[in-house]
């Protein structure tokens, strides 16, 4: 199919000759495309969109056609059956559709995708069952998903993840009764988050920690008989919350 750029200072738009191409008798006639509009010939995103929302019926024909944008919208109205034939598409923007389309139990043949992006999808979308096949996956974001996702039973192999943002989401999803496991963790926006959660009669070592905001969390939480040591804190605001527990204005919780 021949495609004519008209780009004069008016009219950039992107335009396909109608007179190459083979929906020109069965649809341009019919209004069911418009150059420069509604086009699956043209150069463009948008107008091929908008041609395969109008005529659906002809993805089929457009599933394998070399422009990787026309693949990949096609590939929105394709059925199921030929969805599965094209998981080897080298275009990692079809494989993201498919990620997408593709019912749950299609989604393992995805979990080692190259791209990010799908591997995503599938930790998004995979029964929680079976995502601790990605707990290890090399990038971060795809863990993190499957941290979100996880059965909160199931996340002690996450507990030392190198990665600070999914330990994040491990500490605020972990049962309270393990997070004993991560409270001497090296960062410490996940020790408060341990402080904030833990039981309060397992605080005693996070009321030592040597960041003032986990003894903050932590003070806010304690028994009260664990207090008075705090109220020399080198940290004014550890030292005035525990001060003013003590003098029962602020509540335990």
């Amino acid at each position: 199919m021949n495609v004519v750029v008209m780009s004069d200072e008016e009219d950039a738009t992107p335009r396909a000759d109608c007179r190459t191409c083979p929906h020109r008798e069965d649809r341009l006639r019919k209004g069911r495309c418009h150059p420069g509009d509604t086009c699956v010939g043209a150069l463009s995103g948008r107008q091929i969109a908008r041609f395969f929302k109008i005529n659906p019926d002809l993805a089929e024909q457009y599933a394998g056609d070399p422009f990787w944008e026309r693949r990949a919208i096609a590939a929105r109205y394709l059925s199921v059956q030929r969805l599965l034939r094209m998981l080897d598409d080298p275009d990692e923007v079809v494989r993201r559709v498919l990620a997408y389309r593709l019912p749950v139990e299609a989604l393992p043949a995805l979990i080692d995708d190259p791209d990010r992006e799908v591997r995503v999808t599938v930790a998004d979308r995979l029964p929680p069952e079976q995502l601790e096949r990605l707990v290890q996956d090399e990038d971060y974001l795809v863990r993190q998903y499957v941290a979100k996702r996880l059965k909160p039973g199931r996340l002690f192999r996450m507990l030392r993840d190198p990665d600070r943002e999914v330990r994040k989401t491990v500490a605020a999803r972990l049962p309270p009764e393990s997070l004993g496991l991560m409270q001497h963790d090296a960062a410490a926006e996940i020790r408060r988050i341990v402080a904030e959660r833990i039981d309060t009669d397992a605080l005693t070592p996070l009321l030592q920690d040597s960041d003032w905001r986990v003894r903050l969390a932590a003070c806010q939480r304690a028994p009260l008989t664990l207090l008075e040591p705090l109220l020399d804190d080198p940290d004014e605001d550890v030292s005035a919350l525990v001060r003013d527990r003590l003098m029962g204005t602020v509540g335990c919780r």
